[in-house]
């Protein structure tokens, strides 16, 4: 079948069009949320607790945004198999994905026994949070360099 101008089988149309369709559903909702986590706030109040509530409201809609990048990028890659032919196929095993899996999770990658294996030996991704100060890191490269300016001098002193 050929839909709109990627050719797709029969038997995963269906899910090639769910797919694309939560797709679009999570970029209108991150539209909403990036407005939201970007609008200034209008009732500025010097009460802390409004503060607090309004800086947590913030974090949290950007939170989400992150979420929904994590889900389009599945939802984009499972989109690629079914172009690809590949989809319905475990990535460790290489045995089929039930359908019934399929159904509840149509951009899984693995079958529940190689997700399973997975997340014991933790090989998947855990959200986890970042080492305190890792937001600043950006500038790392910088802070090692001066590190390793400051140990060369000691070095020679030796």
């Amino acid at each position: 079948m050929v839909n709109g101008h990627v050719k797709v089988k029969a038997e995963w149309t269906p899910y090639y069009e769910n797919l694309l369709e939560l797709r679009d559903r999570l970029l209108l909702q991150m539209s909403g949320l990036a407005k939201e986590s970007a609008e200034e706030m209008s009732s500025y109040s010097l009460h802390m607790a409004d503060s607090g509530t309004d800086n947590f409201d913030r974090d949290f809609a950007l939170s989400l945004l992150s979420s929904d990048q994590d889900a389009i990028y599945e939802i984009e890659e499972a989109l690629k198999r079914i172009e690809r032919n590949t989809y319905g196929v475990c990535e460790l095993t290489g045995k089929p994905i039930p359908r019934v899996r399929l159904d509840a999770i149509p951009w899984t990658r693995f079958t529940v026994e190689a997700q399973a294996q997975l997340e014991k030996d933790g090989a998947l991704r855990q959200r986890r949070l970042g080492v305190l100060g890792s937001v600043d890191s950006a500038g790392g490269v910088e802070v090692e360099e001066d590190d390793d300016a400051e140990e060369k001098p000691n070095k020679d002193k030796d």
